[in-house]
């Protein structure tokens, strides 16, 4: 028999240190609602522990079926994840003119005013293509996400601020493990039910 020299289980070569800004990408066998097939935008990872918003989990809401003050907003109300799912999160690339505001990458912004968001809505002056809405969140404690890592269940990337900000999400997973090449490629192939063949 015939040693291969590599394991299709054990993907190699993105090794990227986890921290603000990174994508979590879910390996396949990761099973839940939350975060099967999953991409997690990381807006916060310390020492305090981590923060982020799963990118690929859509309600069948719109946001401004659960704001009553608001306007007519196509946006979707993603899943940000299963920490205190009665709150509302938003992601942006509005910088300074949504005061308090953190930003995370070269473009994309975390929380600010809401009051801010509020109007700019109501005053058509702000689309979807420049704000994401999440019920809930993703949150680890201190040494948690590494712990996950190290046991492979999640795969630390980056992609364009852009990606982090399309609707456009499908196929946003499998895209994503694809561009990792090698093993990945296989990897995004493989059945959600592994019992599937």
């Amino acid at each position: 028999m015939k040693s291969l020299k590599f394991n299709i289980f054990e993907a190699k070569g993105a090794d990227q240190k986890p921290g603000k800004g990174k994508i979590l990408i879910a390996e396949p066998f990761l099973q839940g609602p939350y975060f099967g097939r999953s991409l997690v935008f990381l807006t916060e990872h310390g020492k305090e522990g981590a923060v982020g918003f799963v990118l690929n989990k859509p309600s069948e809401l719109y946001i401004d079926e659960i704001i009553e003050d608001l306007y007519s907003f196509r946006g979707e109300l993603f899943i940000g994840g299963p920490v205190q799912s009665d709150t509302l999160h938003f992601i942006h690339t509005l910088g300074d003119e949504i005061p308090g505001s953190v930003k995370v990458t070269e473009n994309i912004y975390w929380g600010g005013d809401f009051e801010v968001i509020k109007k700019m809505i109501n005053e058509d002056k702000l689309d979807r293509k420049s704000i994401k809405f999440f019920v809930g969140y993703s949150g680890w404690s201190p040494g948690q996400l590494e712990s996950e890592i190290a046991e492979k269940s999640w795969i630390v990337s980056s992609i364009p601020d852009e990606t982090i900000m399309s609707y456009k999400i499908d196929n946003i997973w499998k895209e994503t493990m694809e561009s990792l090449g090698d093993v990945y490629k296989t990897w995004s192939n493989f059945p959600q039910n592994p019992s599937f063949n």
